[in-house]
């Protein structure tokens, strides 16, 4: 069982609390599932003014804290409840991450995310510590998720009160979890990746920000990430699925099969490039640095 160095990073109980970090998986599923919803029509007060312009409204939980909800189909339903499970996973991996789900609001579907008061981190130079060093970790969560548009709008930096910033990851609407191929390949004669998508974005990730960085603290992420038992995620799948799809069983092992043959290749990449130093490191928490490239260990028939 590996310490929750988050809960040491965020300090303090107020938003421990607000983000469920004291929680187990298991006990943050059933915390948020038994949570009931009602939308907040006409008041757009709490709504940042850029999620107005993506058509996010208002709600709020029986616990009175506010959540940003947006209408979907009910052909989308799988994508969106797989942006909830990329949610569980960067809370297995202790990243702090805005609280996603998928909820069902008067016979209608949402996705709705929790509220978060912070600023944008692009109003900081998140090129240095400490903000580089959470990129360097998340870099790890995004690659698992092929998520290939990262930018200044999908991290939010709030502090603690010992004046600390802390960067919060929100915005899981590019996550694609079903793609069976390495979408994103990482490059073999130098620390960087190649995506099918070319984005503009993903301006905070890209590979020069993390030269001449080392493995040592950046180890604890990949564990984190490769101690994630496959009963545990397919447990999670079952229990998202079985609700919306007669085949919840066979969706869950192909969405299990494809987490698993990417992070084992993340993995590689990482340890094939990132260099170890013998200096011990003085770092408390996962939020720690890069290296160079990874190593290609399959080819995609």
């Amino acid at each position: 069982m590996y310490e929750n160095k988050l809960l040491k990073c965020v300090h303090d109980n107020e938003l421990i609390h607000y983000y469920y970090l004291n929680y187990s998986i298991d006990e943050l599923i059933e915390r948020l599932h038994s949570l009931k919803f009602s939308l907040v029509i006409g008041d757009k007060s709490f709504v940042p003014f850029n999620a107005q312009l993506r058509d996010y409204i208002g709600a709020v939980d029986n616990e009175n804290n506010k959540w940003l909800a947006k209408k979907v189909n009910k052909n989308e339903l799988f994508d969106h409840i797989l942006f909830e499970l990329a949610y569980y996973i960067d809370f297995m991996m202790q990243t702090l991450a805005i609280p996603s789900l998928l909820v069902e609001i008067n016979n209608e579907y949402y996705r709705i995310a929790k509220l978060v008061h912070g600023i944008q981190i692009g109003s900081y130079n998140y090129i240095k510590n400490p903000f580089l060093k959470v990129l360097t970790n998340d870099l790890i969560n995004r690659w698992l998720y092929f998520d290939e548009d990262r930018n200044p709008n999908n991290y939010m930096v709030i502090h603690n009160s010992k004046n600390e910033p802390l960067v919060v990851a929100i915005d899981y609407n590019k996550v694609d979890l079903k793609t069976t191929t390495m979408k994103i390949t990482g490059n073999d004669e130098k620390f960087g990746w190649f995506r099918q998508e070319k984005t503009r974005f993903l301006t905070l990730l890209k590979p020069s920000n993390f030269e001449n960085l080392t493995i040592d603290n950046f180890n604890f992420r990949l564990d984190l990430m490769m101690c994630i038992k496959e009963n545990k995620l397919r447990d999670i799948c079952m229990k998202l699925f079985k609700n919306y799809f007669d085949d919840y069983a066979s969706r869950s092992e192909k969405i299990v099969s494809n987490i698993l043959k990417r992070r084992v290749y993340i993995n590689a990449y990482f340890k094939k490039w990132f260099k170890t130093t013998t200096k011990k490191s003085n770092e408390t928490s996962d939020y720690s640095g890069l290296g160079k490239s990874f190593l290609k260990i399959f080819k995609e028939k």
